[in-house]
């Protein structure tokens, strides 16, 4: 197995005129000289309480976080006896498809399958949950539909997979979020950069992108992002 792809027990060492709404309660990071960074945002999140929930309490399952490797995940994920395998999905995006139209070439066929064997190669029925955050919203639709297809594959029976999409249907431009966990109901969200979407997904849109899973519930949240639970 790739190195990058080895399970974390410890910590591992960026338009549109219209732009979606931040989350409310905004904090300050602080760098180790005491400088500020960017703002990080704290939200309840149902949805990942109920994905813990759902995966149960056994030790030794596998989480795949597609936010890339950070000291609060790890940490927590560690600490309920899990393995964390990461991968920083968006900037994998960029290296692959961001030699000139980012979309368009996301639909050739040998660049996805390329894209897939290098970043979400593992084997069937591997994970027992997918923390998959907001990267979806990415995507182009031939990349979409091929990649939630691997992600289908490589997770088990009836286990769970995190989405967020963003609510707002005529933004332009949207927030992208470094995900962090700081308990196992509350998230604190760091703005990355400002990103096109590839499309924009109502519920039903939702629904259908994965149609071929056993179910879909949605959690109602008080600004622009909506929690989505699926289940394989």
């Amino acid at each position: 197995m790739n190195d990058r792809w080895k399970p974390l027990t410890r910590a591992d060492p960026s338009g549109g005129s219209r732009l979606a709404q931040f989350p409310p309660q905004p904090q300050r990071a602080q760098n180790s000289r005491g400088g500020s960074q960017h703002p990080v945002y704290s939200r309840h999140s149902n949805g990942l309480e109920q994905f813990f929930g759902q995966i149960g309490s056994e030790p030794g399952l596998r989480i795949l976080d597609l936010s890339g490797a950070s000291q609060a995940n790890i940490a927590f994920i560690t600490n309920l006896g899990h393995k964390l395998y990461s991968e920083d999905l968006l900037q994998s995006l960029d290296q692959a498809f961001g030699d000139g139209d980012f979309f368009a070439n996301q639909s050739a066929p040998a660049r996805v399958e390329e894209f897939l064997e290098q970043s979400l190669n593992f084997p069937d029925d591997h994970f027992d949950g997918v923390l998959a955050w907001d990267v979806l919203e990415y995507l182009a639709p031939v990349l979409l539909k091929a990649t939630v297809e691997r992600l289908s594959r490589v997770l088990k029976p009836r286990s769970c997979l995190l989405a967020m999409f963003h609510a707002e249907e005529r933004a332009e431009s949207i927030p992208a979020y470094y995900y962090r966990i700081c308990d196992g109901s509350t998230l604190l969200l760091t703005l990355r950069q400002v990103r096109r979407p590839a499309q924009f997904f109502n519920n039903r849109a939702v629904e259908k992108l994965f149609q071929s899973f056993e179910s879909v519930k949605f959690f109602l949240t008080r600004d622009a992002l909506r929690e989505v639970i699926v289940k394989r």
